[in-house]
């Protein structure tokens, strides 16, 4: 109470007089605020962080080890897991091979709808065995009337493609895969693979995995990698190919090779319809219903499509750990062990604490480095999946660019909330370079410019015109 009364007794009758002293008495005041509210909140904060900061680092080298265990053992995919190629049988025919549904979900593909509709129906795998389904919730008419006409292309070649529309978007893309299921040719298949509009699987791509989920009847799931088709375009398609790269080969094989849970990456896999289905089906409560093989993927070049997507994959996971805390608690059908690890390990230390602690600790408290700047908005993307607040559910489909050299050039826009983080980091490094003593304003500023940069436009793929 001495502090606030005294504080008070700083406070001038009026404003008045010279600029100096205006000055004088602001600085008087916010030296008398600092000592009891402002430093206890930062000495808490940076506490919270740090502990954040050894779950995650823990977190890190559990999965290094597990990862080095598997690289220095030699336990592949294939040791694990027993594989054994299809063998024709001349009596029985195709019919030994199981029937494999392929869905291609789609909203407003024109860039890459011909290339994925081309990838899917080019698979291999016996033409009577195999059903290619082009789930297309454009709403662009135009769009539409080409996504059709392609697929009565395909089958006017032989190839059982089936186009399906329905009348609403509800559940976005999961509500559409959901939808896709009702069909009784879907109800026959025996396994499910799922692929978006922007993947590009090889032909060979089922002979792969198929055999993984024939030959083990306690497998449900098989999980491709992807690597990109434009990762070379520029420099936020190169950090994007080594974050995900790290994410299948150490988070996802770590998951894998436990034999604990990982997540379905929402494309490029194949599901056992009866686990599927065991499941409960797709859910479109969130916005994400989601071995070492490759299937290509185009990478969104540019800002606003990267916030759209990151916005998705931080807010959908965390909305999803809301929702399924208590329901993974008391499942007694799974281990404790698991249950523990899939609420601390893959959602809690991976979905939040990961997001959360890259922007508070490394933005906030010490700024060092470039790549924060899409972690305001996965901080922000994780705290409206927690709490589900206002765009918790919005889907904005990546944007992509197929044929680069044919698309029009992207129009720069400003991006507010980064130049205004952008212009507080300034106001900080310039009282640090004032006032302050240990010349934090260094990192201040080169952070302040990493915003700038990305609130001005001016990193992503520079696409010519036509």
């Amino acid at each position: 109470m001495e502090s606030i009364s005294s504080t008070i007794g700083f406070l001038p009758g009026s404003f008045t007089g010279s600029r100096d002293d205006i000055v004088g008495r602001i600085m008087l005041i916010w030296a008398q605020l600092k000592a009891p509210f402002v430093v206890p909140f930062l000495r808490i904060l940076m506490y919270v962080c740090l502990v954040m900061s050894i779950m995650l680092f823990t977190e890190k080298v559990y999965m290094a080890m597990v990862t080095l265990f598997i690289k220095l053992t030699g336990r592949k995919t294939e040791k694990r897991y027993k594989w054994e190629p299809f063998k024709d049988d001349v009596e029985l025919g195709h019919s030994v091979y199981p029937l494999v549904l392929v869905q291609v979900p789609m909203f407003n593909e024109k860039e890459v709808y011909q290339l994925s509709i081309g990838a899917a129906c080019g698979l291999s795998w016996p033409s009577d065995r195999i059903v290619i389904q082009v789930l297309d919730d454009s709403t662009d008419p135009l769009v539409k009337g080409l996504v059709e006409m392609e697929c009565q292309r395909w089958a006017a070649k032989g190839v059982n493609i089936h186009y399906q529309v329905r009348d609403n978007r509800n559940g976005y893309k999961a509500g559409a895969l959901k939808e896709g299921l009702k069909h009784r040719y879907a109800n026959e298949c025996e396994y499910v693979a799922i692929f978006d509009a922007d993947f590009q699987p090889e032909p060979d791509f089922l002979w792969h995995t198929i055999p993984y989920l024939h030959h083990n009847s306690e497998l449900g799931l098989v999980q491709a990698r992807w690597k990109f088709v434009n990762s070379d375009e520029c420099l936020m398609t190169r950090m994007q190919e080594m974050s995900l790269d790290y994410h299948f080969k150490v988070e996802q094989e770590s998951g894998s090779s436990g034999y604990a849970f990982f997540g379905f990456n929402g494309t490029a896999g194949v599901w056992r319809m009866a686990a599927l289905n065991e499941a409960g089906g797709w859910k479109d409560r969130t916005t994400v219903e989601d071995m070492d093989l490759a299937v290509k993927n185009e990478l969104p070049s540019n800002f606003k499509a990267l916030r759209y997507q990151q916005h998705r994959w931080s807010c959908g996971p965390a909305n999803l750990f809301r929702k399924m805390v208590f329901e993974i608690l008391t499942n007694k059908k799974v281990p404790l062990r698991k249950r523990i690890y899939v609420i601390y390990s893959f959602f809690f230390v991976r979905k939040i604490v990961a997001h959360i602690v890259t922007f508070v600790f490394y933005c906030v408290v010490i700024p060092a480095s470039v790549m924060n700047v899409m972690s305001l908005h996965r901080t922000k993307a994780t705290f409206i999946g927690l709490f589900e607040a206002g765009r918790v559910n919005e889907w904005v489909v990546t944007e992509k660019h197929g044929d680069a050299s044919k698309a029009k050039a992207a129009t720069k826009q400003l991006l507010m909330l980064e130049i205004s983080v952008g212009c507080f980091l300034v106001v900080c490094a310039c009282y640090d370079l004032a006032f302050g003593k240990y010349r934090y304003y260094i990192y201040l500023y080169i952070q302040a410019i990493a915003f700038f940069i990305m609130g001005f436009g001016y990193v992503g793929a520079q696409v010519p015109n036509s």
